[in-house]
């Protein structure tokens, strides 16, 4: 039984619609709502990075955080001290090591390096405009 053409077109258009606004969701620069800034974080991206986020609330470390980029070299010698290397991993922070609440006690988990560095930038580039003590949330999705 062959599909008619129209039905065919309506499918072609809500795959499309959704894949653009999966697109535009991911692409949006944080949004501000009282006094916490909210960033939407593309798991579909950062695979990796976006689970180890997501496992790290669910396990109970906080979706919230302080901006301290000033502090991130301090709290990355204290939350990965004791974590050894391992060969083609990053270790990936969470909270992350330029947020006040990072350093001893975050949540380590052995990351691929693209995927890492990748989160990392993608992050770092969305709270750019964002001073030191800026309230964030992250959500994944």
């Amino acid at each position: 039984m062959r599909m008619p053409g129209w039905l065919l077109l309506v499918i072609i258009l809500i795959v499309a619609a959704y894949w653009a606004l999966s697109e535009f969701e991911a692409n949006q620069p944080a949004i501000e709502q009282g006094n916490v800034v909210t960033l939407v974080f593309p798991k579909d991206r950062y695979p990796e990075t976006g689970e180890h986020i997501k496992s790290a609330i669910e396990r109970g470390e906080s979706a919230e955080c302080t901006i301290d980029r000033e502090g991130a070299e301090h709290n990355r010698d204290l939350s990965l001290k004791g974590v050894p290397t391992k060969k083609g991993y990053d270790r990936d922070e969470w909270p992350m090591a330029m947020c006040a609440e990072g350093g001893a006690g975050a949540d380590i988990q052995y990351v691929t390096p693209s995927d890492n560095r990748g989160a990392g930038s993608w992050i770092s580039n969305q709270l750019e405009p964002y001073p030191n003590g800026t309230r964030v949330r992250i959500i994944v999705k």
